[in-house]
């Protein structure tokens, strides 16, 4: 059976049995020996020992001997072909690694392209936002990936832009304010080098930013005429400099300097705001100069003037010298201009200015004190005989060069001057107290009826003292209740009979008793207090007509005076008709007398005005008809009902054919206008009769006693009503 068993298998080379009981059987070349169980190598055989199993128990070994010649052949040649397969796979496993890596190579390649592609546009993007920022143009907003270096860069750069936009609209907004700006802006490091200027500088100077950047500010200063910017300590107060600009003009301007933080960290800027002063201080030296010379006549104004006389009393105190001072003012200058107009009366004052110049010796200073007051300074003038003839000789020359005609808006028209002359230091030791007393010499010449001059004496500035002081105290008139209202009766030269009254005003003062209008009415005049006085009047007279109705029945036309001022007020007819409607008068029992000089002011108002009166139910007289201008054919347009003949005529119309021809003349005109006639001024019987010849219709006069109280015209008025009264007798 081992032989056998030998013959089937190839390669094996011996076999042998041991039983359990230690027998042994074999066949073929066995290598003796005690192998151990399982498989043993040797050099040429391969030995394999397995246990022999029957039911289970093992009953002896079987072990077998291989031949490894073969073995060994045919492994090398396993071995050999398994080294060709292995080089073969080896090759293709490099092709394949070699394609499998360049194909990853490539894969990882267009990865990291697409990858550094991407983020080189983020990186452009980034770029070109910052290119953007640097040109203030902030774009749209980056994407923004999380979770990456790019994305949160990204995301910093939008917050940035964001932030950028808000400052640098704000930044635009100060830079268009500036732009807007009528001021120089410019704005300088510590050391004075210009970092950047506004608009206005360009315009101002010429220059453009870029030109003055970097340059220090005193480049744009004059330093002929203005002290270093650079080194100046900033106060933030005004101050003024002279720039120059491009081409060479000095401009002043005015300025103000201030300090601006930079940074934060101790660097600090300067900022200039200048303003160009040359119209300012063209307008300043205007100013000067209108503040020393009347802008009309060129000639020194008052304040300059005084000044003037100040250095003139210097000098003469100096050299022991006496000064002569003309006080000049144009008579009636008011005339000229009502009637010609405020142009016709510069021209007047322009015609005073330069006679006076002409005429006037070298050396000699001329001012306009005001209005038409002119004053004159003649160095070396005195008091003594040969200075008061030269004084004389030259003030009459100067009112005869004035009174020279000359032409305006071609008519002829003549002028004349009034003149005061006080001496320094005789009159006067110092300037107002000389101006003050040539003055009182002028005013002493208007009253003399002007044309003339007159050297100053103490009475007269006692006399202004005087008038100044009445004046003052006319003012208190109304709060002391010194004012009365008398009336002086107008009879009827046909029956006797009280045909009614002139009111007239009068002032009673304390220590000087009663006080007649022709002293404080022209004082009254010169101010607005005429135009209270006359209200008061008239509101008085309709309180006493009032009380006079109830005792008689009819007390009477009561005439009351209107002023030129009056006349002038725009309401001037609404403040009669409510004094008329309070006193419940009516106004037909009301005459109202203006003179000749008030109704001619300006026919074509007082023709309204006296039309409107008239148009209430006023009566309506021309006061001392005669002494103004008036012609027959303004009198046809007034509504006029009553001609009062002036007290100058009556005065001697018994003694003078002149005046008897005047009064006739005047007494017959109103009858053939159908107007009443009222003779002022009787005195005595002579008169009285003559008027009744002549046809007049009423007179009024001291010959029927003084002007008398309220209570007194209704005694007289009830004593006429029982056949009592006195003076019926005289027109029998």
């Amino acid at each position: 059976a081992l032989i056998q068993s030998m013959s089937t298998l190839p390669g094996l080379i011996g076999l042998r049995y041991t039983n359990s009981a230690g027998d042994e059987w074999s066949s073929g070349s066995y290598p003796q020996g005690e192998y151990t169980r399982g498989t043993t190598w040797l050099d040429e055989q391969l030995l394999m020992t397995y246990p022999v199993i029957r039911e289970e128990q093992e009953i002896g070994q079987l072990s077998g001997a291989f031949a490894l010649a073969a073995f060994r052949a045919d492994l090398a040649d396993f071995t050999e072909e398994l080294q060709t397969k292995e080089n073969e796979s080896r090759r293709v496993s490099y092709l394949w690694i070699g394609g499998g890596t360049i194909a990853v190579l490539l894969l990882c390649g267009a990865v990291i392209w697409l990858l550094v592609f991407e983020q080189t546009k983020r990186i452009r993007q980034l770029k070109a936002q910052a290119e953007r920022f640097r040109n203030a143009d902030f774009g749209e907003a980056l994407p923004v990936r999380r979770g990456d270096e790019l994305g949160e860069l990204a995301a910093v750069f939008n917050d940035m832009r964001d932030k950028l936009r808000t400052t640098t609209h704000s930044r635009d907004y100060v830079d268009s304010i500036l732009s807007g700006m009528n001021e120089a802006i410019i704005v300088s490091d510590e050391e004075g080098k210009i970092l950047r200027i506004n608009t206005a500088t360009t315009h101002l100077l010429g220059y453009e930013e870029g030109e003055l950047e970097g340059t220090s500010i005193d480049f744009v200063i004059d330093t002929k005429k203005s002290p270093s910017l650079a080194s100046d300590s900033p106060s933030g107060l005004p101050r003024e400099a002279i720039f120059q600009s491009k081409y060479g003009e000095s401009i002043p301007v005015s300025y103000t300097c201030s300090i601006i933080d930079s940074d934060g960290v101790g660097t600090s800027s300067r900022i200039y705001a200048a303003q160009n002063i040359t119209e300012r201080r063209r307008a300043e030296k205007r100013i000067r100069y209108l503040a020393r010379i009347d802008a009309l006549t060129k000639i020194p104004n008052r304040m300059q003037f005084q000044h003037l006389l100040q250095r003139g009393i210097a000098r003469a105190r100096r050299a022991s010298q006496p000064l002569c001072l003309f006080y000049i003012d144009i008579d009636h200058f008011k005339e000229i201009n009502d009637t010609f107009g405020h142009l016709a009366g510069d021209t007047t004052l322009e015609t005073v200015a330069d006679r006076l110049s002409t005429a006037l010796p070298d050396h000699s200073v001329i001012g306009r004190l005001a209005g038409d007051e002119f004053a004159v300074i003649i160095h070396g003038l005195g008091p003594d005989k040969d200075g008061l003839q030269q004084t004389s000789l030259l003030a009459q020359k100067l009112l005869n060069r004035l009174a020279d005609p000359f032409f305006v808006q071609g008519h002829e028209v003549f002028m004349t001057a009034s003149m005061g002359v006080a001496y320094y230091p005789k009159d006067a030791p110092n300037v107002i107290d000389l101006i003050r007393n040539a003055d009182a010499a002028l005013y002493s010449a208007k009253k003399s009826g002007g044309n003339v001059f007159a050297f100053y004496t103490p009475a007269m500035n006692e006399a202004s003292v005087e008038r100044l002081m009445t004046k003052s105290r006319l003012k208190r008139a109304f709060e002391r209740d010194e004012l009365l209202v008398h009336y002086q009766p107008k009879y009827n030269l046909e029956t006797g009979e009280v045909f009614g009254a002139e009111a007239l005003v009068r002032w009673e003062l304390p220590d000087r008793g009663l006080i007649l209008p022709s002293d404080f009415i022209p004082l009254a005049e010169e101010t607005s207090l005429i135009i209270e006085i006359g209200e008061w009047v008239l509101d008085k007279v309709c309180e006493d007509f009032r009380v006079w109705q109830r005792s008689v029945g009819s007390p009477g036309r009561v005439s009351v005076n209107l002023s030129l001022k009056q006349l002038r007020q725009l309401n001037f007819i609404s403040r009669i008709s409510s004094i008329l409607r309070s006193h419940e008068i009516s106004p037909t029992s009301l005459e109202l007398e203006i003179t000749e000089t008030t109704l001619m002011e300006n026919p074509e108002r007082t023709i309204k005005l006296l039309d409107q009166l008239y148009g209430l139910g006023l009566h309506l007289a021309i006061d001392d008809f005669g002494t103004g201008y008036s012609s027959l054919s303004a009198l046809q347009q007034f509504p006029i009902s009553t001609l009062k003949i002036d007290k100058s005529f009556v005065r001697h119309v018994v003694t003078s054919p002149d005046d008897a021809t005047i009064v006739d003349t005047i007494v017959q005109m109103g009858r053939n206008l159908n107007m009443d006639v009222v003779a002022e001024g009787v005195e005595d019987e002579g008169q009285l009769n003559f008027l009744q010849k002549l046809g007049c219709t009423y007179v009024q006069g001291l010959l029927f006693g003084d002007p008398m109280s309220a209570d007194n015209y209704l005694e007289l008025l009830l004593a006429q009503a029982e056949g009592t009264d006195t003076h019926r007798a005289l027109f029998a």
